[in-house]
C-alpha cells in the first residue's frame, strides 16, 4: 500500500504542534501563559523555523500579556522540544496569534445580516 503524500515539513510540524502544547501546558509556569491553545504549525521546507499558531483564553489582552510571556519562554520551549525531538536542527520558535477565529466569526456575523431570501423565489426562477 502506498503511502499517502504528505510532505516531511507537515510532518514535522503536526509533531511541534504537540509537543508545544504539552510542553505550554504541563512544563511551563508563567501565568501569562497558562490558558493558551495551539492551534496550528507551519514549518519551512529546511526545517530551521516553526511558525506556532496560538489562541489565548482572553485574546483582548494578547499582545500586553501572553505574547510577550510566550516571548520570554521560547528559550525554555525550544530547550523542551530538542529534549522530546529527534531532529538535526531543533527548530526556531516564532510565535504568532491565530486570528481564524475571529475571521470566521466575522464572515457569520456578515452572512446572518444578509437579508434573507425566500426558497419559493428560487424555485420559481427555475425553468
Amino acid at each position: 500500500m502506498a503511502k499517502p503524500n504528505v510532505s516531511r515539513a507537515t510532518r514535522v510540524a503536526d509533531q511541534v504542534r504537540m509537543e508545544v502544547a504539552e510542553i505550554l501546558s504541563r512544563k511551563t509556569k508563567d501565568p501569562r501563559i497558562q490558558f493558551v491553545t495551539v492551534t496550528g504549525v507551519k514549518m519551512t521546507a529546511d526545517l530551521k523555523i516553526a511558525r506556532v499558531y496560538v489562541t489565548a483564553l482572553d485574546q483582548a489582552h494578547f499582545d500586553q500579556v501572553t505574547g510577550p510571556g510566550l516571548k520570554s519562554a521560547v528559550g525554555f520551549i525550544r530547550t523542551e522540544l530538542g529534549r522530546r525531538l529527534n531532529l538535526r536542527y531543533t527548530p526556531e520558535l516564532v510565535f504568532y496569534r491565530d486570528t481564524s477565529a475571529e475571521y470566521g466569526n466575522r464572515i457569520e456575523r456578515l452572512l446572518d445580516s444578509l437579508p434573507e431570501e425566500s426558497g419559493e423565489s428560487e424555485a420559481s426562477s427555475l425553468p
